[in-house]
């Protein structure tokens, strides 16, 4: 009986390049800058923060990881919950600032207490309705339950500073666990959910949507900075 030809080998994912690899080199710069049980105890920053939100087991901290390239920035558990505080992380290159992400408590399920679960997840509302430098939401939601009752509720305490101007991102994780067609339909699904936010498939495992993602950040950042600099020049003089 002839020998069976061996398997053939799924194609490596094709290497980052152009404006995808400048923002995931800019992403790896992240480093660990503060963890805060509280608001107050959060620094005043003059600079465009995202926030990182995401029901309890959804991937948020292991999307960080992919994103930044660092397995331990963010601690990533398979015990729902673990992250109570919000954290935040600085990026830049040389040792400079120019942007902060922040790792939200996830909410839903967790296996702590219910009043710590409750007095950390109003710090995380309150967070998302009174953060002065909030520039961005990146929304973390299991690609094969879509958006829950508490991502739209979510969505909702947001929606005020969404119709001023945020800009949030879906991000829908664990994408390879679904086929091409359940792909498709969740994609779908989750954009009418959104309701006008950017939808896009995530995939640790096999780095569906990490260039995307990364550039969308990159763009976001170098927006916010843009119009910073112009708020600072104020208005231009209509007699020059």
């Amino acid at each position: 009986m002839p020998a069976r030809p061996p398997a053939a080998r799924r194609p490596a994912p094709a290497a980052p390049s152009g404006p995808a690899r400048t923002a995931l080199s800019w992403l790896h710069t992240a480093r660990f800058l503060i963890t805060a049980a509280q608001l107050h105890q959060l620094p005043a920053l003059d600079l465009p923060e995202v926030a990182f939100v995401g029901r309890s087991n959804a991937g948020k901290s292991t999307a960080i990881n992919t994103l930044t390239q660092q397995t331990q920035l963010a601690f990533a558990s398979k015990k729902p919950g673990r992250t109570q505080h919000i954290n935040l992380f600085a990026l830049g290159r040389q040792g400079g600032t120019d942007a902060v992400l922040a790792d939200l408590p996830g909410y839903g399920y967790a296996a702590v207490p219910q009043e710590d679960k409750r007095r950390w997840q109003q710090v995380m509302v309150n967070y998302l309705v009174s953060r002065p430098n909030l520039a961005a939401v990146v929304m973390l939601c299991d690609a094969r339950h879509g958006l829950k009752d508490l991502d739209e509720a979510l969505l909702e305490i947001i929606r005020p500073r969404v119709e001023a101007g945020l800009p949030f991102l879906v991000l829908l994780t664990k994408a390879d666990k679904l086929t091409r067609s359940e792909q498709a339909k969740g994609l779908q699904i989750a954009r009418l959910q959104a309701g006008g936010g950017e939808v896009m498939l995530f995939s640790a495992l096999k780095r569906q949507g990490v260039d995307q993602a990364a550039m969308w950040l990159r763009a976001l950042v170098d927006a916010a900075g843009v119009a910073e600099a112009d708020d600072q020049a104020g208005p231009a003089d209509p007699a020059a």
